[in-house]
């Protein structure tokens, strides 16, 4: 899943140490949660020889859970977690997606709704407690050993979403298609339900054009950039350049900030 998931290049893996990166199989149910425990524990073992260590994301639901901590949610009827699911496989997502809308808008406008796993975590949640699953995502932050400086790079959208569209071209002369090929007897499992899989799996299955494919696959990675923006807005904290920004500025800005703690 090399191209797919636009993993670190060699070089780059050189280049300084990674974690987290191609560290566990398709075939392994894998959560927030347990990403949690795991960057936690990988923490407090570098924090022994770093004063500082950088994480770089994605998603900011996995960020928050090693930053802030997660929320505790209430346990969810296995029987409704089943129906959503079957429901998926049957209609697809946009039934599951007009559903979020209604019973939360919130979770609708910040989450991942093009991510199956996540619409129907937040739906099974509103379905068992009978509450928004956004109502859950208030508990104080957890106590952590150490502190965090948020740095955020913006953009103008029209450069991000043409960034966005050039990149899936990119993906797409390096082998996309190839990639996705090989993995379709794998198709059902989770961690394929994924942007820029998905939609090839419809190609290949002679659901779609291989040009609608390609096409939707820009339009949700644009829907994802978009959710990504708002989520990350929302946190006060972070400090925002200009993605042309000098990087000597912006390392500047962090020692400042560094002095500061």
């Amino acid at each position: 899943m090399q191209i797919g998931t636009a993993a670190p290049t060699l070089v780059e893996l050189e280049a300084a140490p990674h974690h987290f990166i191609k560290h566990i199989s398709i075939n392994n149910d894998y959560n927030v949660g347990t990403y949690e425990r795991e960057a936690i524990a990988l923490l407090n073992k570098l924090y022994k020889k770093h004063s500082i260590v950088i994480m770089v994301g994605g998603s900011g639901l996995y960020v928050n859970a090693v930053t802030k901590g997660l929320d505790e949610l209430p346990k969810v009827d296995h029987n409704i977690r089943e129906e959503l699911n079957n429901r998926f496989q049957k209609d697809g997502l946009e039934g599951l997606q007009f559903q979020l809308r209604e019973l939360d808008p919130k979770a609708y406008a910040t989450i991942a709704i093009d991510n199956p796993q996540r619409l129907i975590r937040a739906l099974e949640v509103c379905l068992s407690s009978g509450q928004p699953y956004t109502s859950f995502l208030t508990a104080k932050n957890k106590n952590r050993n150490f502190k965090t400086i948020t740095i955020g790079l913006t953009a103008d959208r029209e450069i991000i979403y043409d960034r966005i569209n050039k990149r899936v071209d990119l993906m797409i002369k390096e082998g996309l298609l190839d990639e996705v090929e090989s993995l379709l007897p794998h198709k059902n499992l989770n961690a394929l339900k994924t942007v820029g899989y998905r939609e090839l799996f419809n190609f290949l299955d002679n659901e779609w054009t291989y040009d609608f494919a390609i096409a939707e696959i820009k339009k949700n990675t644009r829907r994802f950039a978009k959710r990504q923006l708002t989520w990350f807005k929302k946190d006060e904290s972070t400090i925002w350049f200009d993605y042309k920004t000098d990087v000597n500025v912006i390392i500047e800005a962090i020692n400042k900030r560094i002095k500061m703690l």
